[in-house]
Parts: structure tokens; sequence; C-alpha cells
């Protein structure tokens, strides 16, 4: 309570200033790294940037896609008839002619009551489906409508939460640029991520590592455009490759000659151009195929094709830095996964505590701001930290 004055407000004070002053505490939390740069803390415009899903206040039962809501339907249906079944047996309790005994009748009435329940269920969620069908991400959450279900690292496991995107300085471990996003995956994040990152350090350049999830090459395109250097693996998601025949990596290009050596020794040359989801794709072919005896490990095609992106050469330099700097992963996790697990520990259990996207942001500004101070007080010692604030 010492930054406060020893002042002692009660939650209902700090939850209306929170409410209240949102714009304001997201400039704090920038303002706050600006004073670490001028500390001299982010002397080195690296980061590593990842991203990590933090549980939305909306249970996964409040959440409906179309795949939850035909689950959902195929076991009403299924305990419908359990239950009819069950009625079956309780009217053959009885013969014909007699008065049914008061537990059959018990039995009747609640399995009713079950079925009555099940028909209204049924009806909810055939109103929630047109809703789910008129998002544009068909998807809709009840409690708090901006958080999506995101799948996790736990294979068949998922939450109902937001993708927080932080980059940390790879000396100091200082969040210097974070974001709260609703979107599930990382793949269209890296771009915003370091050019924010970059203008928060006023730097000309500066070196990004990500993992393997932030791998897009129009991304990697528009950070090598900012001057962002960016070292991150290449997914190997070759269908030949897991049948056990050559991929991709197994044909070399050759830049002087702009042809692709395969395994074999022959060379492929362009021979077409074609567009491919909004890209350019150069197509390498060669018609030595048919003949060559190593046919069947390769294609299963008349002849083997090569696809090439027209700037895939930007790509090719985030790999070849990775390779000339192995260790450069070890750092990202190192660096940028720490912080994570720091917030989610002050956080508990429950991660977020606000409803929409706006007000988790600036919740999750304030978080950044106390690991950030915390952070530097560590380093600095409160004395010289506080002297630094006031000059």
């Amino acid at each position: 309570m010492w930054l406060t004055g020893r002042l002692a407000p009660d939650h209902k004070t700090i939850a209306d200033f929170r409410k209240d002053n949102g714009s304001a505490i997201k400039k704090v939390c920038a303002r706050f790294v600006e004073l670490c740069r001028e500390m001299g803390l982010l002397a080195k415009a690296s980061v590593a940037i990842d991203g990590s899903k933090f549980k939305a206040v909306n249970s996964r039962d409040n959440n409906f896609t179309q795949g939850k809501i035909q689950r959902r339907r195929k076991q009403i249906e299924e305990s419908v008839a359990r239950y009819m079944s069950q009625l079956d047996t309780a009217d053959r309790q009885t013969a014909a002619g007699e008065e049914p005994s008061e537990t059959v009748l018990l039995t009747k009435t609640r399995l009713k009551e079950k079925l009555a329940k099940l028909e209204e269920e049924v009806k909810r969620l055939a109103a929630i489906e047109k809703a789910v069908l008129a998002s544009p991400d068909k998807q809709i959450s009840l409690t708090d409508p901006d958080c999506r279900s995101m799948a996790t690292s736990g294979r068949g496991s998922g939450m109902v939460a937001y993708n927080v995107q932080s980059a940390v300085d790879t000396t100091n471990h200082l969040i210097v640029a974070h974001e709260v996003t609703n979107i599930g995956t990382d793949r269209s994040q890296l771009a915003t991520m370091a050019q924010a990152a970059k203008a928060a350090l006023r730097s000309d350049s500066l070196d990004v590592v990500a993992d393997r999830g932030y791998f897009k090459g129009e991304e990697i395109l528009a950070c090598e455009q900012a001057g962002v250097a960016v070292t991150l693996p290449k997914p190997q998601t070759s269908g030949a490759k897991s049948a056990g025949r050559f991929g991709k990596p197994d044909f070399v290009y050759l830049a002087k000659d702009d042809v692709y050596r395969c395994p074999a020794g022959e060379k492929l040359a362009h021979h077409f151009t074609a567009d491919e989801d909004g890209q350019k794709m150069r197509i390498y072919l060669t018609k030595a195929c048919r003949t060559c005896p190593l046919k069947d490990r390769c294609t299963t095609a008349n002849e083997r094709r090569i696809k090439r992106w027209e700037h895939e050469h930007v790509a090719e330099a985030a790999q070849a830095r990775l390779d000339q700097n192995p260790q450069a992963m070890r750092v990202r996790r190192e660096t940028v996964e720490h912080p994570f697990a720091t917030l989610k520990m002050r956080m508990g259990a429950t991660h977020f505590l606000m409803k929409t996207l706006p007000k988790v942001a600036t919740e999750m500004a304030l978080h950044v701001l106390a690991y950030n101070l915390t952070r530097v007080m560590n380093i600095f010692g409160i004395k010289p930290f506080l002297a630094a604030i006031r000059a």
C-alpha cells in the first residue's frame, strides 16, 4: 500500500476507478514502458513474442458453436430414448386392470418432468442456433459476448478465453507491448505485435523471436518491410513427408539459376505461376520424373511439382537466422513464458474478472503495469526507482 500512501479504498471504489479510467490506465502502462526505456532498461532492441489463453468470465456451458449444438442435440436424443424406455418399463410394472403403485406413479411423473425439460432445452437450442448462424464467426458466448472458445495445448481440451499477446524484452524481461484479442490462433498477430514493440522501443530496427505458431508468410513479409528481423521455425506439415516420401525440404533451391535440385539430382525449372489464397505461387517441375528410379519415393503423380511463394526468400531468411542461432528458441521460452506464468499466478485460477473486450483490456493493462513495476523494483531497488520516477 506504500504506493498509494497507505490509502485503503474499498472494493467498490477500486472497481469504479478501473471501470471509469480504462483509457488512462492503458496510457499509464505505456508511459511506464517509456520510463523503463529512459532508465536504460530497454537498450537492446530485441523481444520475444508469444500468446497465452486467459480464462474469461464465461463457462464452457454458456459458449455455443454449431458443433456444440449438434453434440448437445445428440445427447438430448439419447436422453429422450432412455427416458421413454424407462417409461415403458414402468408401464410394464402394472398388470392389466390394476391401479399403478405409488412408486410407479412417482417414477412416471419424474420421467415426464425430465422429458418436458428436454423439450424446453430443444427450443432454447433452436433460438441459440439462430444467433450462432447470425454471428460472423459462428460462435456466441452468453455471459461475456466478446470471449471465444479456444483450443489449448492439451489434446481435446479448450477454454472460453481471451488470447493475450505480449512482446517481452530479452534482457530484463519487461513487457514492452501487449494486446488482448479474441482470436484463438497466433498466426495473424506477429506483425501487429512486432510493430507495437518497435514503436514502444523507438528503435529503427528490431529483432524478434517467436515460435512456429506465428509462421505466416504475409506476416513475416510485413515485419521485413517494417525493419523487423524475425527468427522463427517453419512448421513441418508436409503431407508427402508424413506418407514416407520426399518433402519440400529435400529439394534444394538454387537461387542463381532459379531452379530446384531434387534428391535424384535433376533440376526442376519454373513453368508457370498460379494464384493460391491470394498468394502468387511459382510452380517448378521436370519431365524426368517419369523415368526416375526414385519416383515411388517422391510422388504418386506423373511428375513432382514444387510450389514457391514469390516472397519465400523472406521466410527462408527467418529460418536461416534460427539455423545460425539455434539457442534462439530457448531464449524465447525463458523470456516470454515466465511473465505469463507470473501473471496467471497473481490473477488466480479464474484469471479475468471483467467482461467484454475493452474492460478486459483495461484489466490486463493493470496486471502488466503491476508486473513491470515489481520487475523494475527487483532490478533497481525501491529508492533508485522512486528517484527515477521523480526525475
